[in-house]
């Protein structure tokens, strides 16, 4: 397995958002080693009415705006940090929505991080709820995705099939087919 590098980041947007898939989020805190593999994505794109850099740099979005190989970690919903990689080259304002994951390793802690969860299938299926389990929070704002305790690995492995759909809770840019995941796999969040 390799980490990937930031000029992977660098390509199209929505092509990183199906590149995605498969590839595994590798998270070392406490003492605790996460792996989670990627399920479900969503690209956002500048010209795109849903994304957080169609009106252009904010204090919030400012890390859209640089080189691709970083995190945009934003608050949403009164409760939920939400993990995005920037994407494209820098100056776009564009990033990928990790939507799902599919737990590999730390499973236990995982589940310390969520307690009130009752099935392993609901710890990580949407991204607030991957969030927590894998323990990010508004302190990776502006990572680097390829650093020691924290990036993204290729283990080489390619989806069979992609399903590619619309997004879901979002009210501009709703018809746009940008979302995307694994067929089949039991972690994405909810199936069209």
């Amino acid at each position: 397995m390799k980490i990937l590098q930031r000029r992977f980041y660098a390509q199209n947007t929505v092509d990183a958002a199906k590149k995605l898939l498969g590839k595994l989020i590798y998270h070392k805190v406490n003492g605790f080693e996460l792996l989670a593999r990627i399920v479900e994505t969503e690209a956002y794109t500048q010209n795109d009415p849903a994304c957080h850099a169609n009106r252009g740099l904010t204090p919030r979005n400012k890390v859209m705006f640089g080189p691709g190989g970083y995190a945009y970690v934003y608050f949403t919903y009164g409760n939920h940090w939400l993990l995005n990689f920037v994407t494209a080259k820098e100056g776009k304002g564009e990033a990928v929505l990790i939507r799902a994951v599919e737990p590999v390793k730390g499973i236990a802690a995982m589940r310390r991080n969520r307690p009130a969860v009752k099935k392993d299938v609901d710890l990580t299926n949407g991204p607030g709820k991957l969030t927590q389990a894998m323990a990010i929070t508004k302190d990776y704002y502006g990572m680097e995705l390829t650093g020691k305790n924290f990036h993204v690995l290729d283990n080489g492995e390619k989806p069979k099939k992609i399903v590619v759909t619309t997004r879901i809770g979002i009210s501009g840019g709703r018809e746009l087919p940008y979302r995307f995941y694994i067929k089949d796999n039991p972690y994405v969040s909810r199936l069209r």
